[in-house]
């Protein structure tokens, strides 16, 4: 009986080990389908995100657009104008000045949903001078809106965002704006992008009325007409096309098949085989291509009216890449001489090490705000990562997203996310990683060269204080505004884009440290380079009891190509110990120092290769510093002996005018030694394309209203460096030797 009773606990103890056995397995099964799942989930998050930014020429109604953008996606409640009657201004328009002017001047960044997508936005600024805020927008977005004014076209700014869109590789599609505007015209703004900008663009949309008759647009994929009815646009109604237009959207649409065959391979062979594609193909070749950069979509509206805003969104979804569809490369430096590129994984996981860029600065209420583009991996709240650059660890106090000046606090972020940051000291462009081993930069961006500078000093002494802050401040945040101390003239100069770039600087240290500037004349950055190669061999010697200083050094200065004028180059050709190896470096440098300085009007020297061919050395007297004091005497000696030329930057102009003004502007803009580039004329008005030196285009803004009555604009960006006229150079250096005291104004005049 016990034994019985023994083997049926047994039996009952094995079911129970059995039935716990098969609960363990179920529960792993279960585990392992939530983990896969989740990552499914995962890759699904990570399929829904845009970063995209909306770049323009100044006036095309940007900012306006993102507005609108923000109302139809329910981020804001009501909407309201840049120059609007209520003097609120633009959401995305948060600092004073902007809401004064009406400008953009600073890019902001938001967030907002559509559709079940994320899309992360960056409204960026118009003007040229502002150009820093574009470049660094497109360096850390996925894809972009090219928004056109429907009158104005192709203008000097829009090739400027072509270009910075084309050096980031960034997709974009085409919105033209302002239909309702006089003189509208989408079909001359198509041309112009296929001439101007050498896009393969095409329409998607037809516009059912221009200019005040503006009703709705034409769908060209689903051939259907759309309207935008109730308050603001936001109740849309698809209705047949009319009558009148069956027969242009036919071959529209044909077109918009053809321009796309020729950029996808999939519709092409469709195309050749005379195959009708569906809706869905079209849209997935339109995609593939648009990520590839081979083709634009084009479409049309007017945001001021409510009128093609949804569907603009609807085509940011569908043809704009998201983060994994777009290629990110970090730099790894193996050594000194050589980088080796890291493909960034854009998974949505902390299975990869934390990666992110700072691409933009702010001063904020709590402190400095550092916006950070997440390229792989995660980053919590309360976590640490180390800068790249400095290898300084830092721990994230605070994670928050933008809208506008407005924060919403986050735990965490993933890689394909834009988030900002609190307490984190660093520079833009500075990258940040997860791991203290690694050696990750992601690349750098584009930073153009400062064209104009002036003295600025403020009114009151006791301000001394908030001016420095403001300068630091201004100098981190802005890489194209920049600060020295001229020691000769005991002033302080910045730097920067254009006069309106200063001005606006200026007038933010009266704002917001209150502290009122007084700024001097604008002066241009001028340049100075050597004709023709010359060769040199300076020997600097020195004894002072004891060790003293001793370098020679032989070899030729030349001058680069027109197209590298504003480079500096050094080559070491030397053969055997005569130039000790170590001491090269220290050549280089003393090369460098002496290029800041040039001898003709004290501007940097650029436009230079150095040759270093052969030299001598001391045993015991010889050291770095000697070296370098004795290239920088050879370059100065060189530069008051040898043929010089003064370069001056040279800016591309558009004027824009009505016709009855043209011979007028024409005569002024000529006797400013333009060299006219091209002209354009469209319903009443010209645009008449130039290159003028920027030293005559000081104080043209009044003159080109008081010669067209206050009806012409002009718009100017910087081409590139040319040597400038006899007569000129001889006037910038004689003024030199006067401000520097070589030469007295009594003397000067008995020489003339």
């Amino acid at each position: 009986m016990s034994l019985h009773r023994m083997s049926m606990s047994v039996c009952g103890r094995r079911k129970v080990i059995d039935l716990v056995q098969g609960n363990l397995w179920c529960c792993s099964s279960r585990l392992s389908s939530s983990s896969s799942q989740k990552s499914k989930q995962k890759q699904r998050d990570v399929e829904t995100i845009r970063n995209i930014g909306i770049s323009a020429h100044i006036d095309s109604g940007k900012t306006t657009l993102t507005e609108r953008v923000l109302y139809y996606t329910g981020r804001i409640d009501k909407m309201h104008e840049v120059r609007g009657k209520d003097k609120v201004g633009a959401t995305m328009d948060s600092m004073e000045l902007e809401r004064e002017r009406g400008i953009t001047i600073q890019s902001a960044a938001t967030y907002t949903e559509w559709k079940g997508h994320n899309i992360n936005i960056i409204d960026t600024p118009g003007h040229v001078d502002f150009t820093i805020e574009v470049e660094r927008a497109l360096r850390v977005l996925d894809g972009a809106v090219l928004v056109l004014c429907g009158v104005g076209g192709v203008q000097s700014q829009t090739l400027t965002v072509n270009r910075q869109m084309k050096r980031y590789d960034v997709p974009c599609l085409a919105f033209i704006n302002k239909l309702d505007r006089v003189g509208a015209n989408p079909y001359r703004v198509l041309s112009q992008m296929r001439a101007k900008l050498n896009h393969n663009a095409a329409f998607l949309h037809l516009p059912i009325g221009l200019e005040s008759n503006m009703k709705g647009i034409v769908d060209l994929i689903k051939s259907r007409a759309i309207y935008f009815d109730g308050d603001f646009g936001i109740d849309i109604r698809e209705d047949e096309i009319p009558q009148e237009m069956r027969a242009e959207a036919t071959d529209k649409r044909q077109e918009l098949i053809e321009s796309v065959a020729n950029a996808d391979d999939e519709l092409g062979e469709m195309f050749l085989e005379e195959l009708n594609p569906t809706e869905d193909q079209i849209k997935a070749a339109i995609r593939r291509s648009t990520i590839k950069r081979s083709f634009t979509p084009v479409l049309l509206g007017t945001a001021l009216k409510n009128k093609g805003v949804q569907p603009m969104l609807d085509a940011v979804l569908d043809y704009l890449p998201n983060p994994t569809e777009v290629q990110n490369f970090a730099l790894d430096a193996v050594d000194e001489n050589e980088e080796k590129k890291v493909l960034m994984s854009p998974l949505r996981s902390d299975e990869h090490p934390f990666v992110g860029l700072a691409f933009k600065l702010e001063a904020g209420r709590f402190g400095q705000l550092t916006y950070v583009r997440v390229y792989q991996g995660n980053l919590k709240k309360g976590d640490s990562m180390y800068n790249a650059r400095t290898g300084r660890r830092v721990r994230v106090p605070r994670l928050v997203r933008m809208h506008a000046n407005n924060m919403v606090d986050v735990n965490e972020v993933f890689a394909g996310d834009i988030c900002a940051l609190f307490g984190v000291d660093c520079y833009s462009g500075d990258t940040f990683v997860g791991n203290q081993k690694m050696t990750l930069s992601m690349e750098s961006m584009f930073v153009p060269d400062p064209v104009i500078s002036l003295s600025m000093r403020p009114e009151k002494k006791q301000d001394s204080d908030n001016f420095g802050k403001a300068i630091g401040r201004f100098t981190k945040e802005d890489p194209t505004f920049n600060v020295y101390f001229d020691v000769e003239s005991r002033e302080t100069i910045v730097s920067g884009m254009g006069e309106l770039h200063l001005e606006i600087y200026a007038q933010r240290m009266k704002n917001e440290y209150n502290c009122p500037v007084v700024t001097g004349k604008p002066k241009v950055a001028f340049r100075e380079t050597l004709t023709r190669p010359t060769e040199f061999e300076y020997l600097h010697k020195k004894q002072t009891g004891g060790s003293g200083q001793y370098a020679k050094i032989i070899g030729v200065f030349e001058p680069l190509p027109p197209e590298s004028n504003t480079k500096l180059e050094f080559e070491d050709l030397t053969v055997g110990t005569n130039v000790p190896k170590q001491f090269v470096p220290a050549v280089e440098k003393g090369f460098l120092e002496a290029c800041e300085k040039g001898a003709l009007i004290g501007q940097k020297v650029t436009g230079v290769r150095m040759k270093l061919l052969d030299g001598a050395n001391h045993a015991v007297d010889s050291s770095e510093f000697a070296f370098k004091l004795a290239a920088m005497y050879a370059l100065q000696q060189t530069m008051r002996t040898s043929d010089c030329r003064i370069l001056e930057p040279i800016m591309n102009v558009e004027i824009t005018a009505p016709e009855e003004f043209q011979g007028t502007v024409l005569a002024s803009i000529n006797k400013k030694n333009a060299v006219i580039t091209g002209t354009d004329a469209a319903e009443g008005y010209f645009s008449l394309y130039c290159e003028v030196p920027l030293n005559e285009m000081f104080g043209y803004a009044t003159d080109l209203r008081s010669q067209t009555q206050g009806k012409g604009e002009f718009t100017m960006e910087y081409s590139r460096y040319q040597p400038t006229k006899q007569a000129l150079q001889d006037d910038l250096i004689h003024q030199y030797q006067l401000e520097t005291g070589q030469i007295k104004e009594k003397s000067s005049k008995k020489a003339r």
